[in-house]
């Protein structure tokens, strides 16, 4: 911004700091004008406020888009502290924290990426509610939830859901191979998978078959660990999304001779909108959003 404010004199306004978090969280204007019932104009509105009280520029914005700039970056990780600890406020002075048992299923990747942060932030504000967690196939999770077993489901698709799953957010799905590996696949490409049904098994397979190259199921395993430990040994490729990539590990791409993969999508499937399940996703989307903006 050209005229930066006395930071001694500012206070950043709850709303528009959820305002921001929702933009950044959501990917774009119009879609956070949806989740807070305002026009999108109103959004932009709180955004412009929220950087003049900041007295710097938060989004690079075009037409279509945006790009979250560094002192974007800075005032994300504190607004969701803000935020988080002003709701964790109103619940502990008003007593509602929420008690009684929560069962969960979840896709093994969901499970091992983000669930000990997501129980860590969901604990600190409800220390009365339990948790019974059951890990597995999305499509083995719903058949339960619709037997009346599971509360809450957390899975994957490679499509956009059309039922009463609610988009947590969406990233890349891409090849994870190891970064100091040599990549020659030659006739058959070998693919590091879980066992079908996987939507990731499915993409990855479809996309090689448009492309007429060969693949050959060289790893199969139910752990996403075992799956990624092959990538990172050079023994199979693995389809994950890219939030899944860790230390060592590198996406091929269309210079590898890969094909391009589609968006991977992450959604909570409810069967009931009780105020610990909503809290439950809540804290979900927010470490999830987290972990894939690298904060």
């Amino acid at each position: 911004m050209d005229t930066p404010n006395d930071s001694a004199g500012v206070v950043l306004d709850l709303t528009l700091l959820r305002t921001f978090l929702e933009v950044v969280d959501s990917g774009g204007f119009a879609l956070a004008a949806d989740v807070l019932s305002l026009t999108p104009s109103a959004v932009s509105g709180h955004i412009k406020r929220l950087e003049m009280l900041a007295g710097a520029t938060l989004l690079d914005r075009t037409t279509r888009s945006f790009e979250v700039t560094p002192a974007g970056e800075t005032l994300y990780a504190y607004a969701r502290n803000i935020v988080d600890l002003e709701r964790e406020a109103r619940a502990r002075l008003s007593g509602t924290r929420l008690k009684g048992r929560l069962r969960i299923g979840s896709s093994e990747d969901f499970a091992g990426a983000w669930l000990a942060e997501v129980l860590q932030a969901f604990h600190r504000g409800h220390p009365e509610a339990s948790i019974e967690l059951k890990v597995g196939v999305t499509a083995d999770l719903l058949r339960q939830q619709a037997r009346g077993k599971l509360d809450v489901v957390f899975g994957k698709q490679c499509s956009r859901v059309q039922d009463d799953g609610e988009l947590l957010w969406e990233e890349d799905l891409v090849w994870a191979w190891g970064e100091d590996k040599p990549w020659k696949p030659g006739r058959q490409v070998p693919l590091a998978v879980f066992p079908e049904p996987c939507v990731y098994r499915e993409a990855a397979i479809t996309a090689l078959g448009q492309t007429r190259q060969g693949w050959v199921p060289a790893f199969e395993s139910g752990s996403m660990a075992g799956c990624l430990a092959a990538a990172l040994a050079g023994f199979a490729v693995a389809p994950v999304a890219r939030s899944q990539l860790r230390e060592g590990l590198r996406a091929l791409s269309a210079d590898d001779g890969m094909p391009e993969l589609p968006m991977t999508r992450f959604y909570a499937y409810l069967r009931s909108a009780e105020p610990a399940v909503q809290a439950l996703i809540t804290a979900v989307r927010q470490t999830g959003q987290r972990r894939r903006f690298g904060r």
